[in-house]
């Protein structure tokens, strides 16, 4: 079976972004240290004219070793705290899975 990649574009509240950082680090590093099926955890913070972050949108690039990988992710015991902390913080989220080569 493929590895699988995860797209997770946010956009968030006005002032939410350094709550959101914060929130989106740890359950990375989580993620990474205890998900031995998760290979790639990056945030991405899209960058404006002269360097600056814009703090109104985070991306999430998720990389696992296949499908039952990203379900044990999906279905582990931080999921609904971490989306429960991040729901305030959220005005819409896209999610997107592609298959890798």
């Amino acid at each position: 079976m493929p590895r699988c990649c995860l797209w997770v574009e946010f956009e968030l509240k006005p002032g939410a972004w350094a709550a959101f950082n914060a929130i989106m680090r740890e359950h990375r590093d989580k993620t990474l240290a205890e998900e031995s099926g998760c290979r790639q955890f990056d945030i991405l913070h899209p960058e404006l004219t002269g360097g600056h972050i814009d703090e109104s949108r985070v991306m999430l690039y998720e990389v696992y070793d296949d499908h039952a990988a990203l379900a044990t992710h999906n279905a582990g015991p931080r999921m609904p705290q971490v989306g429960a902390a991040l729901a305030p913080l959220k005005s819409r989220q896209t999610v997107a899975l592609f298959a890798l080569d």
